[in-house]
């Protein structure tokens, strides 16, 4: 038995010993596999390694230690000179994925990760905004598609029916894959010319991935000619560039976006209004020939100055508060009646005092109206009813606003010159035709703001008060609203941004997230007027930039 027990353990240790070494040819067979994929796609991504300077932001924006970016390629030159620059300063690492626009909208769709979206076309920002992909977004330049020759083709060529003709070999950009490509198509299918242009394409020229491979398939001389963006041919000054008819109307605007997978919001929007920022981002592509918008002044803790009238105190709090903590930005936020805010930037503009609001969403229109020309176009963001309080119970037995004129009823109303809650009640005590007696015999105070009106009832300093219904949520407990049966008991807010803010695009993110906040003002009694848009409406307002 000992023999047989010895014998056997060599021929066992034997084949353990095959077995493992098997184990271990298999193993590091699949490590290696899994090393050069992860280096093949490294060869595809840009690293800015960080250096050691280890500066940080003092706003805890540039906290993050690397920010990962998708970035179409015909972006590659002038976002290289930014990443590099933003290293510098703040000693982050910024990763850059290069490729198609809509490649990279896949990718960044199936592996759910990634801080900063770069696309050629806002077509694609949209897309991912309705996949759920995308929250903010900053635009950076215009281009559209222009074509582009080599100098070794010796005919001319001055349209897209000459491309034709003369059966050059032709690069375009695959329209499954590179921005420039869908527009070239959808402009061509417009004018009933891209099924001759594909053809072309595809018999004699070749379809590339991005838009960066179609200039340089010109460039080296393999096509003739090839279609790219005005910025990218720019940077080919050896291309003779041709601006055709068929490509006037489409301008594609370039947009940075925050993706929902990012882990750092603050850092990622940091980051982002760097490479949109007039004196840095857009500067490099400025320098590459990009058609750039006006954009925000560089501040690494951007402070937004945003006067409001009282009624939106409530509802704005923490709106404000959400958005501040998001985008690591501070918002000076001043709540007033709004004929003392208006009043105010009259006293600014007159002695060119600082402190000009960026942004001013007022109390109603009419208060806008007395500054309309230092603001760009307003959008109605809600409407507020105007009501009369009285104390609970209504022991006074008021039912109307003639009722307001009894004997003893002592009334509370906002000052005209000073809120909007004192025009409207000017105008309804009017209407009514009993504005001059109310204001000489029963009214006992005329507030700064809408706030002060309903504390006047609930302390018994007034027996009833013009109010708007947002401020009476909450005391209901303590009060009774009547209804005032007028098409002119209402106020209507609406915002606006200054035409000398430097801040125009961090203005116009904070009136897409109070966009974005209809049930915290509707929770407040507000009537909600703005409508639910697509990312298309929104870009819409983006485009009041030089207004």
């Amino acid at each position: 038995m000992d023999m047989k027990t010895h014998s056997r353990g060599p021929k066992h240790s034997a084949a353990s010993g095959q077995v493992s070494m098997m184990l271990v040819a298999t193993v590091s067979s699949v490590v290696l596999v899994v090393l050069l994929s992860v280096a093949l796609w490294r060869m595809q991504t840009r690293t800015i390694s960080n250096g050691s300077s280890g500066k940080q932001s003092q706003t805890g924006g540039a906290d993050a230690e690397s920010i990962f970016v998708y970035c179409a390629a015909g972006m590659r030159y002038p976002m290289e000179q930014i990443a590099k620059r933003y290293q510098t300063e703040f000693g982050v690492t910024i990763e850059v994925q290069y490729g198609g626009s809509n490649t990279l909208l896949n990718q960044l769709q199936v592996s759910k990760t990634g801080d900063l979206y770069l696309a050629a076309d806002e077509f694609y920002i949209d897309l991912a905004r309705q996949k759920n992909l995308l929250a903010e977004s900053i635009p950076l330049s215009r281009m559209r598609p222009v074509i582009v020759v080599s100098p070794k083709y010796e005919s001319e060529i001055n349209s897209v029916d000459d491309l034709v003709q003369q059966q050059v070999k032709l690069a375009l950009g695959d329209p499954g894959s590179a921005a420039v490509g869908k527009k070239v198509r959808r402009l061509l299918k417009s004018v009933n010319k891209w099924d001759a242009v594909e053809e072309l394409a595809r018999n004699r020229g070749v379809f590339k991935p991005t838009v960066n491979e179609v200039a340089n398939a010109v460039k080296i001389g393999s096509v003739d000619a090839g279609v790219v963006w005005d910025s990218t041919a720019a940077q080919y000054p050896q291309l003779k560039v041709v601006a055709v008819d068929e490509f006037d109307a489409g301008d594609s605007m370039v947009q940075i976006g925050v993706l929902q997978s990012t882990q750092n919001p603050a850092s990622s929007l940091h980051f982002a209004r760097y490479v949109a920022a007039f004196d840095r981002g857009l500067d490099a592509f400025r320098s590459k020939g990009f058609r750039t918008v006006e954009g925000d002044l560089w501040e690494d803790h951007p402070r937004l100055t945003f006067f409001a009238g009282s009624i939106n105190r409530r509802a704005l709090e923490p709106v404000v508060r959400n958005f501040e903590k998001r985008e690591g930005v501070k918002i000076n936020t001043v709540f007033n009646g709004c004929g003392i805010l208006t009043a105010t930037m009259r006293t600014m503009k007159q002695e060119s005092q600082s402190g000009f609001p960026d942004a001013y969403m007022a109390c109603d229109v009419y208060y806008l109206d007395t500054v309309r020309n230092w603001f760009q176009e307003n959008t109605l963001v809600t409407e507020a009813e105007v009501v009369i309080v009285v104390q609970k119970g209504n022991p006074k037995g008021i039912q109307s606003l003639d009722d307001l004129i009894r004997n003893g009823i002592r009334v509370a109303v906002g000052h005209p010159k000073q809120c909007t809650i004192g025009v409207l009640s000017k105008v309804l005590l009017e209407e009514s035709g009993v504005y001059q007696k109310c204001k000489q015999d029963n009214v006992v105070t005329e507030t700064a703001t809408s706030a002060l009106l309903v504390p006047a009832v609930t302390t018994g300093a007034a027996d009833a008060a013009l109010a708007y219904r947002t401020d009476t949520m909450a005391e209901s407990s303590r009060i009774d609203v009547l209804h005032i049966d007028s098409d002119k008991a209402k106020a209507v807010q609406p915002f606006a941004i200054a035409r000398t803010s430097p801040h125009k695009e961090l203005a116009r993110r904070l009136f897409f997230k109070i966009a974005r906040s209809k049930e915290v003002f509707e929770q407040n009694g507000f009537q909600w007027l703005l409508q639910e848009t697509s990312r298309r409406r929104e870009h819409e307002q983006t485009e009041v930039r030089r207004s």
